[in-house]
């Protein structure tokens, strides 16, 4: 019911300051935007997904929902300003497996610690890994680009979006079932990856089906394999690895999820799972996550937690194996 001026009038005055505290506060509620932080630049799966979700979430939230995109240093800075945001669920972050999990694996001085800085919102989606060829390469398939590999060891470079990922691992997994002592060529991104591809300034390179499909689609770069336990639904035409004698590759999934600043209340974080998992059923989103090849999840904070701890356990023997570390 209204409160009218009478009432108003007989408040003591620090009710009246407690009111009008109140009522601010609900006003910078409403007024202030939930940002999803992307620690990739504008056109990565990671930004295209947040604004997929974004422009759904405003609805189901009633508050605005922006896409703030940080780029640089493989996510971390992201990372960074998501362990230093107010824990309110103002500020969120999306972010491929190679930020959580991987990170922690492979760098000794992080200036975030995923499991006490972050809170787990959501699962996204998942996404596989592809290895591809330049359209002018000579291999047609898997097998023949293994006989180019083995006859040309000096030419065996691979483009990666960056060192210490899932793609990464994958190469060094490719590496060691062909026997080719394969060179590594990092870049800031599946973007200027696929660039070189095409140009053929790379003779192959790994990385994400959902970056490489379009020019895969149109002819310019060719997809020999990818890695996962089934084919990609954005490209049934390439075959797994598993597929083609090359066992041990299934492990080759990764996942996109949402994660809040750690000591966020639980009801908010449920709140925002909720607005997630709705965008993410909402029929024109999951058709765009599909034709990106990207398989749609949604889940609960628990459901991402298991995800993350489980891919810890899987990923973690292989890059103490590898002896691998990152340069800090």
């Amino acid at each position: 019911m209204p409160v009218g001026p009478s009432i108003l009038k007989s408040l003591p005055a620090r009710v009246l300051v407690a009111l009008a505290v109140a009522f601010a506060a609900a006003a910078h509620a409403q007024e202030t935007p939930v940002r999803i932080l992307v620690g990739f630049g504008p056109g990565s799966t990671s930004d295209t997904v947040a604004r997929l979700i974004a422009d759904r979430m405003r609805t189901s939230l009633g508050t605005p929902v922006i896409v703030d995109n940080r780029p640089g240093a493989n996510g971390f800075i992201a990372a960074e300003a998501l362990k230093n945001a107010r824990p309110d669920g103002r500020t969120l972050m999306i972010a491929p497996i190679a930020v959580t999990v991987f990170a922690p694996l492979t760098h000794s001085n992080l200036r975030f610690d995923p499991g006490k800085d972050f809170a787990p919102v959501s699962l996204v989606a998942n996404f596989q890994f592809a290895l591809a060829v330049p359209s002018s390469a000579p291999a047609k398939t898997l097998p023949e680009h293994v006989a180019w590999l083995r006859a040309n060891p000096s030419k065996a470079a691979y483009g990666l979006p960056l060192t210490g990922g899932p793609g990464h691992f994958l190469a060094v997994m490719v590496g060691r079932a062909t026997g080719v002592d394969l060179v590594f060529v990092p870049y800031k991104g599946g973007g200027p990856l696929v660039a070189d591809l095409v140009a053929g300034q790379v003779p192959a390179g790994i990385g994400l089906v959902s970056e490489m499909v379009p020019q895969h689609r149109s002819g310019r770069l060719r997809m020999l394999a990818v890695f996962g336990p089934q084919r990609s639904s954005a490209a049934p035409e390439v075959p797994t690895f598993d597929e083609l004698g090359f066992a041990g590759m299934e492990g080759g999934m990764g996942w996109h999820a949402i994660h809040t600043t750690a000591g966020t209340p639980r009801a908010t974080i449920d709140r925002l799972s909720a607005a997630i998992g709705a965008a993410i059923r909402a029929p024109e989103v999951n058709e765009r996550l599909l034709a990106l090849g990207l398989e749609p999840v949604g889940s609960t904070p628990e459901e991402l937690a298991r995800r993350v701890a489980e891919d810890a356990a899987r990923w973690g023997p292989a890059i103490r194996a590898s002896g691998f570390r990152a340069e800090e």
